[in-house]
């Protein structure tokens, strides 16, 4: 399982005819490593560019930076029209969290990039939704109202002093909003009927906005009011959705047509979800759906957790288990293949030249260790064993988690087996990462040492790589000694079939600890830092024996019970 924090960018750019100033402004995005763009958007009507990059937050917020300063320079907004509301050459540039980041920390590093582009451009920058400085700075409508032509005297007011840059309107560049919002997932799902105006009925039971209430027929009464004259409405199922019915000709179907704007509030499996619900109530059935874009992993694996729990089955699964299952209970394959490569964010930004030795068979792995090549060596074997240690009791968990007669403990195994699914994924990763630490010990010393300067940033070099091949075996130890705390639970207390394999699981674990622990020792010998060096042995030897204590405590429950 990944663990770096992503966040996704979605400029909108007053320039949707003229392909040459766009690619201009997607070039400054492409030029930062570590970002990828995703999506470029253009419209003729609204002249009006929406892109998509993702990345980790500083590299993302860099490429927003230049891309907002070439926009600047390319789009003169004085001879700007389009169909699209808009106050500025970038009109609105929202972060939004994908992976391993909060929406807090995301508002953070949007008044950063503020920060950056107010002291760098020429231009006035207001911050919207969650990284408002004010309740009435939140809405975007409410700060992008009188657009353009209105912005010069816009910016006289007292209130609406921008956020960061002067209080003036830049004549070329505008004023730009930037955001923290949540992510958007448009969704729709597919019916087994060609009526519109039945989808368009399935849509407001569900939709947060609902349908007008009307006196007497549903559909063609008088639409009942308030003391205002404003419609009553009666509210849909789901909070933070909006959705329409509409008849897709290429299919020959009818669609539910969403866009899900919080998907913490209303995840995709709870909106298709009610979707069946409606549909099942009004004659209807749902036979599938798609993902329009792409979502985070995160959508795919909440959903799958959702099926396994409807199933009443462990939640405690690889994650391609998770996945598929999602796939499949969706019907994201009804119209036309679901690819989670293509469609999940995490995968398409994934390096596919990443993690060489996990994606091995087991033969290849075996083959690549025993070559005259110190890598893979030890430390990764170390990590591979302790992960297989997690892996069986992890199974172990799982075939509790589905034993017939125990199903008032399913819940009790599965959390278990989750717990398992997290070890083994991050003993795994371990696996490359102790190769990669030794590859940057052999690239220090690889570097030059002709002058005096040569030499201090070498012995640097060797020093942080020595560090870090101490602390990666240390993650090790850490990560296999979890594994007794699974293996002995499931030995008191899981199938007692399974008995020998829990057991198996902690000798495993503890051969991932005893493994590391010589890494750990050997790369310590070469730490400049002898203090920083006995730290690291007395923490991993206290490891080790705590390893020891609990390896003859499940080997004796083992006998015990076999």
């Amino acid at each position: 399982m990944n663990t770096r924090q992503l966040i996704e960018c979605v400029p909108n750019f007053s320039e949707g005819r003229d392909m040459t100033i766009i690619k201009q402004i997607t070039d400054e995005i492409e030029s930062v490593e570590g970002v990828k763009l995703l999506d470029v958007d253009p419209g003729k009507a609204t002249n009006r560019t929406v892109v998509t990059f993702v990345g980790e937050p500083e590299p993302v917020i860099q490429a927003a930076f230049l891309a907002i300063k070439k926009a600047a320079e390319v789009i003169d907004m004085s001879k700007h029209k389009g169909e699209h509301p808009r106050m500025g050459a970038t009109d609105v540039c929202p972060l939004i969290p994908v992976a391993n980041i909060s929406m807090e920390e995301t508002a953070e590093w949007a008044h950063k990039l503020g920060r950056m582009a107010g002291r760098e451009l020429d231009i006035p920058f207001f911050m919207y939704e969650s990284a408002a400085t004010s309740p009435q700075r939140r809405n975007l409508a409410t700060i992008r109202a009188g657009e353009y032509e209105g912005m010069a005297e816009k910016l006289k007011k007292p209130e609406w002093k921008p956020d960061y840059g002067p209080a003036k309107l830049n004549p070329k560049a505008g004023a730009t909003a930037i955001g923290a919002r949540d992510f958007l997932v448009a969704y729709n799902v597919n019916l087994n009927t060609t009526s519109e105006r039945r989808a368009n009925s399935v849509a407001f039971d569900v939709r947060e906005q609902g349908r007008v209430k009307r006196s007497g027929d549903p559909i063609t009464g008088e639409i009942m009011r308030d003391e205002n004259g404003e419609p009553l409405r009666e509210p849909g199922a789901c909070k933070a959705v909006k959705g329409i019915g509409w008849y897709i000709p290429e299919y020959g179907i009818a669609q539910v047509s969403m866009n899900l704007t919080n998907i913490s509030v209303t995840p995709v499996h709870v909106a298709f979800e009610e979707c069946c619900k409606s549909a099942e109530s009004r004659g209807m059935r749902v036979t599938g759906s798609e993902i329009v874009g792409l979502v985070p992993l995160k959508v795919m694996l909440d959903a799958g957790r959702h099926f396994l729990q409807k199933q009443k089955w462990s939640t405690g699964v690889p994650e391609e288990e998770l996945i598929h299952i999602a796939a499949k209970s969706l019907g994201l394959d009804d119209l036309t293949p679901f690819d989670p490569k293509k469609k999940i964010i995490e995968y398409k930004m994934a390096d596919e030249n990443a993690n060489p030795l996990i994606n091995m068979n087991l033969r290849s792995f075996a083959n690549e260790t025993a070559k005259d090549s110190a890598t893979p060596g030890g430390g990764s074997i170390s990590a591979y064993v302790g992960a297989l240690g997690a892996a069986l009791g992890t199974m172990v968990a799982n075939l509790s988690a589905g034993k017939r007669g125990w199903d008032d403990r399913l819940e009790e195994f599965s959390a278990w087996a989750e717990k398992g699914q997290k070890l083994k994924d991050t003993l795994l990763r371990l696996v490359d990462e102790d190769t990669e630490a030794f590859n940057q010990i052999m690239a220090a010393f690889r570097l030059p040492k002709e002058s005096a300067e040569d030499k201090a940033a070498r012995k640097k070099a060797i020093q942080d790589a020595t560090r870090y091949a101490i602390e990666t075996p240390m993650r090790t130890m850490e990560a296999a000694f979890e594994v007794f705390e699974l293996a002995e639970t499931m030995v008191k207390e899981g199938n007692p079939n399974s008995v020998s394999d829990a057991g198996v699981g902690a000798l495993c674990a503890r051969a991932a600890v005893h493994g590391a622990w010589m890494n750990v020792k050997i790369n310590t010998g070469s730490l400049a830092d002898k203090e920083l060096a006995a730290d690291f042995l007395k923490k991993a030897e206290a490891i080790a024996k705590q390893t020891d204590e609990a390896e003859r405590r499940i080997v004796k429950l083992v006998e015990e019970k076999m």
